[in-house]
């Protein structure tokens, strides 16, 4: 599990580029301008949904999420922040 354990015993939250290809997540808040945040809400990035990075090529990533691939750069996947 690429998510380290806190002493609290609740899971870090980090960036969707932090997550390696093959493994699920979910995503907990995403970060950034009204805009921004309501463009990636728009491709499906909601609070509570489960993502799977699908693979990383140059300076873009693979999502599944709702069952869909959506290509995001690595810069809008730094503003979405996920846990376990």
């Amino acid at each position: 599990m690429m998510a380290k354990q806190l002493d609290s015993g609740y899971n870090s939250v980090i960036p969707l580029t932090m997550v390696n290809a093959g493994e699920n997540v979910r995503v907990k808040m995403i970060r950034g301008k009204d805009e921004t945040r309501r463009f990636l809400e728009t491709l499906g990035f909601t609070e509570d949904t489960e993502v799977a990075v699908v693979a990383e090529l140059g300076g873009n990533m693979i999502i599944n999420v709702k069952g869909t691939r959506v290509a995001v750069s690595k810069t809008m996947a730094a503003r979405i922040m996920t846990c376990c």
